[in-house]
């Protein structure tokens, strides 16, 4: 009579399994770096497509008030929109006006990854719009606290990012080298949007081969024409604006 044998699976042994284990664990390690190049380029990408955004909002927002925001346009955006004035000198206070003045309507396009940053949440009410963390960006203004206005340079610069954490807490044009793989996001007046080498460790942004801010013969901003950021306030912190030149003559720009 015949018989059918039933044959037991084989298992793996302990050595087999930690074999596989480090083999995975080996070819984890060689993707990761891969992967996390592949999610600074995408937060690269999100900072240029923002900026794009950004650039449309301000051009408008000089047609209807005659320069990019400062406290003079904080004093007609309150005038025109019946609501209360933006005071303060930071980014997400110039930017608020773009807001307040029903020039864009969603916090999104000022947001980019960084360190100091958090995802907006659209709660545009009264101040709750742009909070801090919400705004990536820093804005360009005249060492006098001006707005720029596009009848400047076209290769002059208007806002750029990502700012280290430092940068962001000391008021200091210092940009984070790591964020976007050495590549910092510029927006030129010509509504075109750069990658501009950050200096790993000066952490210097560099705008054809000078820093970003830097006036004089040979630069965008000429001679006599000094500039400053208004910087991003932080999430759980402060952003406001810094000197480069201690002129207190207004520049032509």
């Amino acid at each position: 009579m015949k018989t059918n044998r039933i044959v037991a699976a084989r298992g793996f042994t302990l050595v087999e399994l930690l074999v596989v284990i480090v083999i995975i664990a080996a070819l984890a390690g060689l993707s990761a770096p891969m992967i996390m190049r592949q999610v600074k380029k995408a937060d690269l990408t999100e900072g240029i497509n923002n900026a794009r955004q950004i650039s449309l909002a301000l051009n408008q927002f000089e047609q209807d008030y005659g320069s990019f925001p400062d406290d003079e346009t904080a004093i007609a955006v309150k005038d025109n929109n019946d609501n209360a004035i933006v005071s303060g000198s930071s980014a997400n206070d110039r930017f608020r006006q773009l807001i307040r003045a029903n020039t864009i309507d969603s916090e999104t396009v000022f947001y980019c990854k960084t360190s100091y940053t958090k995802k907006p949440d659209n709660n545009m009410q009264n101040d709750k719009a742009l909070d801090k963390g919400e705004v990536g960006f820093g804005i360009i203004m005249t060492a006098d606290n001006r707005g720029l206005s596009t009848s400047g340079s076209s290769a002059r610069p208007i806002l750029a990012a990502p700012f280290t954490a430092i940068g962001v807490s000391t008021r200091k044009p210092l940009f984070d080298s790591d964020a976007y793989l050495g590549k910092g996001v510029v927006l030129k007046m010509d509504g075109s949007v750069s990658q501009e080498t950050i200096a790993p460790t000066t952490k210097a942004l560099k705008l054809n081969g000078k820093d970003i801010l830097k006036d004089g013969e040979g630069t965008v901003w000429g001679p006599g024409s000094p500039v400053q950021f208004a910087y991003p306030a932080a999430r759980g912190g402060g952003g406001s604006t810094t000197t480069t030149n201690p002129s207190t003559e207004r520049p032509t720009l």
